[in-house]
């Protein structure tokens, strides 16, 4: 069976996604709102088996991580310092390129997940 992994560039308003599968190849590109429930139901409708979800940590990071794997996507959060590193290395700096490098990152396994605590955590903080 093949193997799907995704991409997100988040925004606030709107998260570029690009699914490939295991030899590298785009599967599917596309924009949605950035709202969880949006974002699953895409996911799902265009790669229900897919294997990883990478993002970059950022202001609606924590908020889109975890309702995410609430609605049982398979999401990652990385760090944002460590991914623009590869990403400044592409030739067309966009978001689209953007989360086509986040899912080649995903594919390849070569990034270092972030810590994501706790909503509870958040909440007594705040």
């Amino acid at each position: 069976m093949v193997q799907f992994y995704a991409g997100l560039d988040v925004s606030d308003k709107s998260t570029h996604i690009c699914l490939v599968d295991e030899a590298g190849s785009v599967v599917w590109r596309g924009v949605c709102a950035s709202d969880p429930q949006v974002l699953a139901q895409v996911l799902k409708k265009h790669c229900p088996a897919v294997v990883r979800v990478v993002l970059e940590t950022g202001a609606l990071s924590s908020f889109l991580y975890h309702s995410l794997v609430e609605r049982g996507v398979p999401a990652v959060c990385i760090c944002a310092r460590h991914a623009k590193g590869v990403l400044s290395a592409r030739v067309n700096k966009s978001d689209p390129h953007d989360a086509e490098g986040l899912a080649q990152l995903s594919r390849t396994g070569w990034f270092r997940a972030v810590h994501m605590k706790d909503s509870a955590t958040h909440l007594d903080r705040a």
